[in-house]
């Protein structure tokens, strides 16, 4: 079928929940992915971050299709191998000592929030549950995470919002010292705030952080769904700041492009017990075995040498633009998560990149948001680049 008989069916049977545009892609190899139409794109959006390793990476798909063949599910009644292995990866190359799986990033916030209320409960009893959240925070779109996300845009229509949450400034150490109180059981932080704007803390706040929660016996929480998983340059955004959190959510990327969530912890921190929390389909075969894969790609010699040299590059790029284009007011990242802030509306030119065939994604209105595979090469990042210039240009104007 074509573009527009599948956005026929999709407007006639699919929920309206999301604003698409008018492409429905069919396939895709490494960076690039095509449309029903035929017509081929870069991407620079990665399925919102999901697939790191591009698209048909051959190790994935390989793992998928071996599991597919073997067995699928089971359920947590019983003990999962390529779970079990996927929890050790990530605590042998993390601060974690247990790893918990669910199916998505928000399903990971909400198990972080429940660990952070029944670690405070076992400790101090009643009373001590509010978690602290940063403004321009996002957290996830159900109840509790959604509650912890500290961007009214998100709330409007669903009120009341669940107690238990306390928003404060972010990168402002002073203001959460001040809002530490006798109720507070954590702070939940995205060590680089994604759909905020990819906003990067100053130097040493998520250590004053880790103090404050050291000094009142808080969890300190990190939300790498986004930023996790070599995004950054290195397996984990935190390590960038020489500080460990207690627990630290992840989805996104950890999957290869399936579905799969998890919270990782000290044994300090997890303070789960049989019955406490769980997931059907959490950590099951297909998602853990393609998440070993994932994982073993990430951590291959010079993977994440690259992700940083092209992060670089690109950052690089945009900054020369900036000289040109006084629209520009800051170019920002880590790796290749990155922000280019402009005066103007960043929204509107995701529909002229897709027209000269790019996958380009905005955040909080004036920021255009790159997170492309992190094997993208110069040539493609050096073709993006091409085409921002003009766009800017024609936006100046």
């Amino acid at each position: 079928m074509s573009n527009q008989e599948l956005i026929a069916l999709a407007e006639k049977y699919v929920a309206p929940t999301y604003g698409r545009y008018p492409v429905a892609l069919v396939r895709g190899e490494g960076c690039r992915v095509w449309d029903a139409d035929g017509k081929e794109y870069l991407d620079f959006v990665s399925g919102i971050a999901v697939c790191n390793l591009g698209h048909c990476h051959p190790g994935v798909t390989e793992a998928i299709r071996k599991q597919a063949g073997e067995i699928v599910h089971v359920s947590n009644l019983y003990h999962i191998e390529p779970q079990i292995e996927l929890a050790r990866r990530l605590c042998e190359n993390s601060f974690a000592d247990k790893a918990f799986f669910c199916n998505s990033g928000t399903e990971a916030c909400e198990a972080a929030i429940k660990l952070a209320r029944k670690y405070s409960y076992k400790k101090h009893g009643e009373g001590r549950n509010e978690i602290l959240t940063f403004d321009m925070s996002f957290h996830g779109r159900t109840m509790a995470s959604l509650s912890a996300t500290a961007q009214e845009k998100f709330h409007k229509g669903f009120s009341p919002l669940l107690p238990g949450f306390r928003h404060i400034p972010f990168n402002d150490v002073e203001s959460a010292a001040a809002a530490v109180s006798e109720k507070t059981c954590a702070i939940m932080v995205e060590p680089i705030q994604g759909e905020g704007g990819i906003r990067i803390p100053s130097e040493g706040y998520l250590k004053e952080l880790r103090e404050i929660c050291d000094a009142n016996d808080l969890l300190l929480m990190f939300d790498e769904v986004q930023v996790g998983m070599g995004r950054t340059g290195k397996l984990w955004a935190y390590e960038h700041f020489g500080v460990e959190p207690d627990v630290m959510a992840l989805a996104k990327a950890l999957g290869g492009g399936t579905a799969i969530g998890a919270i990782v912890a000290t044994d300090k921190a997890m303070a789960f017990e049989p019955g406490d929390h769980a997931a059907t389909f959490g950590g099951n075969y297909l998602a853990t075995a393609a998440g070993c894969a994932a994982i073993d790609a990430t951590l291959a010699p010079g993977f994440l040498d690259h992700v940083a040299e092209m992060g670089e590059f690109a950052q690089a790029g945009l900054r020369e633009l900036a000289t040109r284009h006084p629209i520009i007011k800051d170019v920002r990242g880590k790796g290749l998560i990155i922000g280019c802030e402009i005066d103007g509306d960043a929204a509107s030119i995701v529909p002229k990149a897709l027209e000269a065939g790019f996958l380009l994604l905005a955040a909080v209105g004036t920021v255009i948001r790159l997170i492309p595979p992190l094997m993208v090469e110069k040539e493609m990042i050096g073709q993006l680049i091409e085409f921002l210039d003009g766009a800017l240009k024609d936006m100046a104007e």
